[in-house]
Order: C-alpha cells, then sequence, then structure tokens
C-alpha cells in the first residue's frame, strides 16, 4: 500500500478503508485531516484551550469505534460534524451541574415596548463581543450552537437541516428564537 494513493483517497473512501481494517494508520491521516475542525467546534463549547483539546481526543477516540455507523448517506464532513456536536452537547449536558452554579434565573417576561420577532442579523452583529460572550454562556448549548453554525461557520439553512437532521422551517425557527433569547439577554445585562 503506497501512503500517495491513501493520502488521494476522498474522506469517504479513507472512512470506508479504515471501518474494514481499523488500521490506526490510516485514523491518523484522518485526524490529520479533521482534527482543527473537530477542535474548532470542541472550542465553541468549552471554556478553555486545555478543555477542547481534551474533547477533541475524546471525538476521536469515540469516532475511532463509531466509524462503522457511517454510511455513506451524507459528506463525510457533515456526519462528522453531527457527530462531534452531539458529542459536545452531551458534555456540556453531562456538566451542566457546573452551569447551572452561575447562571443567574432569566425571567421569560418580554418587555411590552420592544417586539423581538425583528431581531435582524445586524443587531445581533453589532452587540458587543464581551457582554454576547456572557450571554453566549448562558444560553442552552444548542442555542449556542446552531449561531455559531450560522453565524461563525456561515453555514445556509438547508447545511444546518442536514447535520441536524430536521426540517428546514425548524432550522429557521430554532435560528430566530435563540437571535431573540440572546439580544433579550443581552439587553438585560
Amino acid at each position: 500500500m503506497k501512503t500517495i494513493s491513501v493520502q488521494n483517497l476522498t474522506d469517504e473512501e479513507l472512512v470506508f478503508k479504515i471501518a474494514a481494517t481499523n488500521n490506526s494508520e490510516l485514523f491518523a491521516i484522518l485526524y490529520d485531516r479533521f482534527s482543527k475542525v473537530v477542535y474548532n467546534k470542541c472550542y465553541g463549547f468549552s471554556k478553555s484551550k486545555e478543555e477542547a483539546e481534551d474533547l477533541t481526543h475524546d471525538v476521536f477516540i469515540r469516532l475511532f469505534v463509531k466509524l462503522k455507523t457511517f454510511k455513506g448517506n451524507s459528506k463525510f464532513s457533515t456526519w462528522l460534524y453531527s457527530f462531534t456536536y452531539n458529542f459536545c452537547v452531551n458534555y456540556v449536558q453531562r456538566n451542566a451541574y457546573k452551569k447551572k452554579e452561575k447562571v443567574t434565573v432569566v425571567t421569560d417576561q418580554i418587555k411590552e415596548e420592544e417586539t423581538l420577532d425583528e431581531i435582524d442579523d445586524a443587531t445581533l452583529l453589532e452587540l458587543k463581543s464581551e457582554k454576547l460572550v456572557r450571554v453566549l454562556a448562558l444560553i442552552e448549548p444548542e442555542e449556542k450552537m446552531i449561531l455559531i453554525m450560522k453565524y461563525q461557520n456561515d453555514m445556509s439553512i438547508k447545511e444546518i437541516k442536514e447535520v441536524l437532521n430536521i426540517g428546514e422551517s425548524a432550522v429557521k425557527m430554532r435560528v430566530k428564537r435563540a437571535k431573540e433569547k440572546v439580544v433579550k439577554m443581552y439587553q438585560e445585562l
């Protein structure tokens, strides 16, 4: 087996070879291709570089075992994004007790003089970053991740739909609600 030919394999071909052989050298190639992407996703859920590195390591350990479940119905990168997202959400939920100590209770009252239905992307993007980081730490991981997908990763509604395996209207509604929540909490800080 020539290294050059292995390097030229598509992601999907490489994954199927790894799943068939459990070859750790091939897995190292897959790791090299995707470790930065996975790290960046994990960093969005973590509080430090070290925690993101640990999460990335854990994702790849689980991934090695779970590669056989990849069927090729979507691009591997989409499948990996979903795998990483679900892993990180589960991680955050397992450690939710830490988060609950820091979170203040936010009421569901909506100010009468404000209508949150008309929050546009420009309003969301104008929020001051330091205060925005505090707000993003307070919202649910699912809300944070959908906003990261849309605004940091510039994913389309269709791409988010594929990753989350939900309908297009559900994606639009979740993005809208997450934006509303962020702006509301931002204004209350």
